[in-house]
């Protein structure tokens, strides 16, 4: 039995899983990104208890948390998600 293949094929899986673990983090913090800018631009700051909200929003998909993001006021954001 050759290990030389099995080892390559173990090899090339375990990159294929790092690849797509990064790229799944790198779009996590793009999002991240995007919801405390629309926070920012729309309240000006990011206090505690928006801080507090985003990771309850990032647990949604982006087509539910956008619209939230632009509709709702800060105390119907925060009321709803603490």
């Amino acid at each position: 039995m050759r290990l030389a293949p099995l080892y390559q094929q173990d090899r090339e899986q375990a990159i294929q899983e790092g690849e797509q673990r990064g790229l799944e983090t790198g779009i996590q913090q793009g999002e991240h990104l995007v919801v405390e800018n629309l926070l920012k631009v729309r309240f000006g700051e990011i206090d505690n208890e928006l801080q507090e909200i985003i990771k309850l929003l990032l647990a949604l998909p982006p087509e539910e948390f956008t619209p939230l993001l632009l509709q709702l006021s800060r105390e119907e954001l925060i009321n709803r998600f603490c």
